[in-house]
């Protein structure tokens, strides 16, 4: 009896014990890790960090291991770097002009809409808004790579100035001749500058065109075709730099340098109005020490159709060959979990980008969010306020990283009196076309 007992007692022991030991030969499998390299940083880099802790947090099989690299041209080059030292990760963050690029380059990519059916994960382009995924797709229509941020550029401006200005604190200005008004009024009131623009070229020449439906480029802006041509010196856009060149004599528009460099002016309220990146919006309410408001961008009132639509800036993931086969199936549920309704509507609502997905831009509004948050729906409002046309879909041109440049470059010669708006635009359309006829001859079979 006392044995019987005694093997009752020791036989779960003894099988807890070996539980145990089998537990410590035989430990977890660790998760297989993505490398993301990226390039965000400030409020927006805190935000990507969350994206990617939030989709470890939700499995165990993986673990996406953001690393920010710079700007987007120097995250785009550490890429290309590390393939051609097979040391290149699995995803990686490429603005938007770099799409053409990104695509000539067959061997190294792996196309999304591949990755995703390979691993058996939902994905359907029809879910995305189309003033994004068109930027994105193949002529068949098939996405390259995955949309995650996407922005337009919009209007900020400074209430409080607006208030001591005696400017309507609830009515940005709509047209480029109000801006003009306003810039002077906020001016005369002790504003070291009236307005200022972030990202030149975007602005002022890319989103310009497609707002006036100007073409950029011929075959639709590039997306008929490589052997497309610029054509963005035209009178309308000629008499736009004109009109910015005549305002920065007096500072009414106060240039302020390439990319992001006049977003401090507005922050710190050196300039009453500030036109850049829906995205900048988390940045400017995290650092501004005033009410800012928000309005659409501005257009010539004797344009024909005008405005008609903005178009996207931003970036989006691609996937890059030559990774372990496993970490593919990961990355095909990150993007997956990226997807969903409620992790975008988050995204959208913290940072300022436009929601990917038609479910989460529907999702937002249900929320309350665009009523609770006045100007947060102006970027949405804007690259929907029209079906876009031949000129205002978007471009993919070649080396457009490296157009932009020109573009940028060539501005800065109107804008410091060297040249007039029309020689620095015909320029910059000439030194351009290089550019892509070159694309074009290293590139033959796009």
């Amino acid at each position: 009896m006392a044995g019987t007992m005694a093997r009752k007692i020791l036989i779960p022991i003894l099988a807890a014990v070996l539980q145990v030991g089998l537990a410590i030969a035989s430990p977890a499998r660790a998760a297989t890790e993505l490398a993301w390299w990226h390039a965000m940083s400030g409020e927006l880099g805190r935000r990507l960090e969350k994206l990617a802790s939030d989709f470890n947090a939700s499995q165990s099989e993986y673990r996406v291991v953001p690393t920010y690299k710079g700007n987007y041209t120097e995250t785009v080059t550490a890429a290309i770097f590390a393939f051609r030292s097979r040391s290149q990760p699995a995803i990686v963050q490429v603005n938007e002009i770099a799409t053409a690029t990104m695509m000539a380059a067959k061997g190294a990519v792996y196309p999304v809409f591949e990755l995703m059916r390979d691993e058996a994960e939902e994905f359907s382009p029809a879910a995305y808004l189309p003033a994004i995924t068109g930027y994105y797709t193949d002529i068949a229509g098939n996405m390259l790579s995955f949309p995650f941020n996407a922005s337009t550029p919009i209007l900020y401006y400074n209430k409080t100035l607006f208030r001591s200005a005696g400017l309507d604190p609830e009515a940005p200005p709509k047209t480029w001749p109000e801006i003009g008004v306003a810039a002077k009024r906020l001016q005369a009131a002790g504003a070291a500058c009236g307005f200022t623009t972030a990202w030149p070229s975007w602005v002022n020449v890319e989103n310009f065109s497609a707002y006036h439906n100007l073409p950029l480029a011929t075959k639709s802006n590039g997306m008929g075709g490589m052997d497309a041509v610029l054509v963005f010196n035209n009178p309308t856009l000629q008499r736009h730099i004109a009109q910015l060149a005549e305002w920065q004599t007096t500072k009414l528009f106060d240039y302020s340098g390439r990319a992001t460099s006049a977003e401090p002016r507005f922050q710190n309220g050196e300039c009453g109005i500030f036109i850049g990146s829906s995205a900048t919006r988390a940045d400017i309410l995290a650092n501004s020490k005033f009410e800012v408001g928000f309005g659409r961008l501005p257009y010539w009132p004797d344009v024909a159709g005008a405005p008609q639509n903005t178009i996207i800036g931003g970036a989006t993931l691609w996937v890059l060959r030559g990774r372990p086969s496993d970490e593919y199936k990961g990355v095909a549920k990150f993007f997956a979990y990226l997807s969903r309704p409620q992790v975008q509507a988050d995204w959208h609502q913290h940072t300022g980008y436009l929601p990917i997905t038609r479910a989460a831009y529907d999702l937002t509004r249900a929320q309350g969010f665009y009523e609770r948050n006045p100007g947060t729906a102006i970027s949405i409002e804007q690259i929907t306020l029209k079906p876009p046309t031949e000129n205002s879909k978007g471009l993919r041109l070649g080396s457009f990283v490296l157009i932009r440049d020109v573009i940028d470059d060539e501005l800065e010669q109107a804008f410091s009196g060297k040249k007039s708006a029309q020689e620095a635009m015909d320029s910059a359309v000439e030194r351009g076309n290089k550019l892509l006829r070159q694309f074009e001859r290293t590139n033959p079979d796009q």
